[in-house]
């Protein structure tokens, strides 16, 4: 992956700051508005830091009526809009240009409706994945899709993205909870989309919406299927002497028809990463392990669980720790959760995001490892086993331009092999600018111009979010 290019800003725009601020500044309140140079920096790059533009301006609407009117200035003007949740992603989808607007929903973070008989509620877009579950959980309801960032990703980037998370092998991603959103078009106009039912009439607009990474409309709400808690659940670790041996062991759990609530996998040096910051217990001597987590009854999880320390033990396993309590459940999984983070102590990296078949665990493991060694890097490896979408995160320093590089080329190389084993560039990253120049790896130039078409409908003159998604020289914007 050579360096991600970023296509030249309008000198006619940059020209027109002033005006376009002025704007702004007319349709908006002033706590809605950032302007300031230092003000600014703080939406220069979201969680692919290796890249950064600083934005023409940023607005932080508190309403959909805000987010209307900063939309129709723009469209009006000519700028581009670049919308922002929380700025969690690992792609590059929310790193601005220097002749755009960011449009932040940050300030958007109510809870405005709650309907526990339908199962469903109602949020602005800045509310924090984790908040919806807090928000429901009184009356035993939670909300599935669990990204390691939900402690500050929002939903509108959920839904941007179509993020999963651990709990998704059993529950779905984002578009298997989304009933409905409100979102504001390229000029302006305010529409919704599906409703606080399972299944809207007419053609499925949500579904396009969902995962469209902020190239169709702003997202401002959304309406969400909230779940019912269940009895109870528990989580087992598995430490096994290979990695071969895990992957065989997510397939057998598979094939047994068995379907946990999560499947994490871990290699040696994510384990080490992990314990060294959760200091949740995990074993130092295996060379992978399993998070694998059911619920259900008592009677139900000793049962299931059962079945799966047979399938692990017919697999080489040599740990199996099985949670007595809430705090052995909080302990196993704060590690799980906090990888990306406790990596980032070590070293910089990035993140891939590439899915494949899980009957191809073990190829794409091995295959990750031969590449990464052949240009004298190291890889940690945390994923969800249990639908093949696969997390390296690989290690360089970014002080090094070099290593940086290498890095780079070797994610490149990582992708291309999810997309050779019958899989995909992203499970819940996005494209962002990451990927970009590699859809054509996964796509032909016939179905790329028809996603463009697509994308086209909703904003002729590619003003939301440019310079994602499509490789450059599609829209001859390099």
């Amino acid at each position: 992956m050579t360096a991600i290019a970023f296509p030249a800003p309008d000198p006619r725009i940059l020209a027109r700051r002033d005006e376009i601020v002025a704007a702004l500044a007319a349709a908006l309140p002033p706590e809605a508005l950032v302007v300031s140079e230092d003000g600014r920096r703080a939406f220069e790059t979201d969680a692919l830091t290796a890249y950064r533009r600083l934005p023409l301006a940023v607005a932080l609407p508190a309403t959909t009526e805000e987010v209307a009117a900063a939309m129709r200035v723009c469209h009006a003007l000519g700028v581009g809009v670049v919308p922002r949740g929380a700025g969690t992603s690992l792609a590059g989808g929310a790193i601005p240009q220097e002749d755009a607007v960011v449009i932040g929903v940050s300030r958007l973070n109510r809870i405005l409706e709650t309907d526990f008989a339908d199962r469903w509620v109602r949020v602005q877009a800045g509310v924090t994945n984790l908040a919806v579950t807090d928000a429901v959980a009184a009356e035993r309801f939670f909300y599935a899709p669990d990204p390691s960032s939900q402690l500050a990703c929002t939903i509108g980037g959920n839904v941007a993205n179509n993020s999963g998370g651990a709990h998704c092998l059993k529950y779905g991603v984002t578009t298997n909870n989304l009933l409905g959103v409100t979102a504001v078009l390229v000029d302006g106009t305010v529409v919704e989309f599906g409703g606080a039912v399972l299944d809207a009439s007419g053609i499925d607009l949500l579904g396009l919406v969902c995962g469209s990474e902020g190239q169709l409309c702003v997202v401002t709400e959304a309406t969400l299927r909230i779940l019912p808690a269940a009895e109870g659940a528990r989580p087992v670790l598995f430490g096994f002497p290979s990695g071969a041996g895990a992957s065989r062991a997510v397939a057998g759990i598979v094939a047994a028809g068995i379907v946990p609530v999560a499947m994490e996998y871990m290699d040696r040096e994510a384990i080490a990463i992990c314990e060294a910051f959760a200091h949740g217990g995990y074993p130092l001597d295996a060379e992978a392990m399993l998070i694998v987590e059911v619920e259900g009854s008592e009677a139900e999880m000793e049962a299931t669980l059962a079945r799966i320390v047979e399938i692990a033990r017919r697999e080489g396993v040599t740990t199996v720790r099985e949670s007595k309590s809430a705090t052995e459940t909080a302990a196993i999984w704060k590690g799980r959760k906090s990888a990306f983070g406790a990596t980032g102590r070590v070293a910089d990296y990035i993140c891939m995001d590439g899915t494949v078949p899980m009957g191809r665990l073990t190829e794409a493991l091995a295959g990750i490892d031969r590449i990464v060694k052949a240009r004298g890097l190291r890889v940690a490896n945390v994923f969800h086993a249990g639908d093949g979408n696969m997390h390296p995160l690989v290690l360089y320093d970014v002080n090094d331009p070099a290593s940086q590089a290498n890095a780079e080329e070797a994610g490149e190389e990582i992708l291309r092999l999810s997309v050779a084993l019958g899989g995909c560039l992203t499970g819940e990253h996005g494209v962002g600018i990451e990927k970009r120049e590699l859809m054509r790896a996964q796509f032909t130039d016939a179905e790329l111009a028809q996603q463009m078409r697509i994308r086209a409908a909703f904003d002729p003159y590619w003003r939301l979010n440019r310079a994602k998604v499509f490789p450059l020289d599609s829209r001859g914007l390099a």
